[in-house]
């Protein structure tokens, strides 16, 4: 099987579980050394690791909180000193909270807390990683398809953070272009992780009817399209975000 991404180094935020989890292992496969952080789940992330470790790559785990800009940029400085470098960086912590905005009077702490982790973070990690990037590096941010729509009540601030990441993908991919680094966004849909459970009763029924396919998809489903966007192959498409979400846009 062909190593696409050999001799690359990858950070993948929050890839101790779920959709970073798969990222992680994906780029892995495809022959990358991987970092990964955690915030809370050290034996998550170590199991992670054991399994990147197993393909043949070098991989170690970081513990940061992605809502702290100090640790975000921390985490990028404590990879490369590790690592080398980084060439492929994956934003992929993140939070999310829903509620409507007339019961959410007293609820601006969760307001502040998704915005810190889903993009202040973000922002701080890239500042951070694109000065030691060289030509060929690869920006890659997991949004959301609420990001573009909000179908549904109680997703406004969520939403409001995936608009914002994808405004930010847009400007950085101008900015890195000249230096012929990519900027993307990957964009799930209705995913089966543990933050949005494929068998939730009312809710994920819901959300299967708003997708073409009728289902879930899958972690590795999302982590096909972002070793896509990691790969040579991608090396023409910066600046646009790459939709996996069963046609629940559509």
């Amino acid at each position: 099987m062909s190593k696409t991404l050999e001799g690359k180094v990858a950070l993948v935020t929050g890839g101790s579980r779920g959709i970073g989890a798969a990222i992680a292992r994906a780029l892995a496969k495809d022959g990358a050394d991987v970092a990964i952080s955690y915030a809370a789940s050290r034996d998550a992330a170590n199991a992670v690791v054991e399994d990147m470790q197993a393909l043949g790559v070098r991989a170690k785990a970081f513990q940061a909180d992605q809502g702290k800009p100090d640790e975000a940029s921390g985490l990028v400085a404590a990879v490369i000193a590790h690592f080398g470098r980084i060439d492929i960086l994956v934003n992929n912590a993140g939070v999310m909270v829903l509620g409507q905005v007339h019961e959410r009077a007293n609820n601006l702490a969760e307001f502040d807390r998704m915005f810190d982790v889903n993009v202040r973070g973000v922002a701080a990690a890239v500042r951070a990683a694109a000065p030691s990037m060289s030509e060929g590096g690869r920006i890659i941010s997991i949004g959301s398809v609420v990001g573009e729509s909000t179908p549904f009540a109680g997703a406004a601030d969520y939403s409001a953070t995936k608009a914002a990441l994808l405004g930010l993908t847009r400007g950085w991919a101008r900015d890195l272009g000249p230096r012929g680094i990519t900027v993307n966004a990957v964009q799930p849909g209705p995913i089966d992780t543990d933050m949005n459970p494929d068998q939730n009763g009312e809710f994920s029924d819901a959300q299967k009817g708003f997708t073409a396919l009728g289902r879930f998809g899958t972690a590795d489903e999302v982590a096909a399209a972002v070793s896509f966007l990691a790969s040579p192959a991608a090396s023409y498409i910066t600046g646009t975000a790459l939709t996996v979400d069963g046609g629940f846009n559509a």
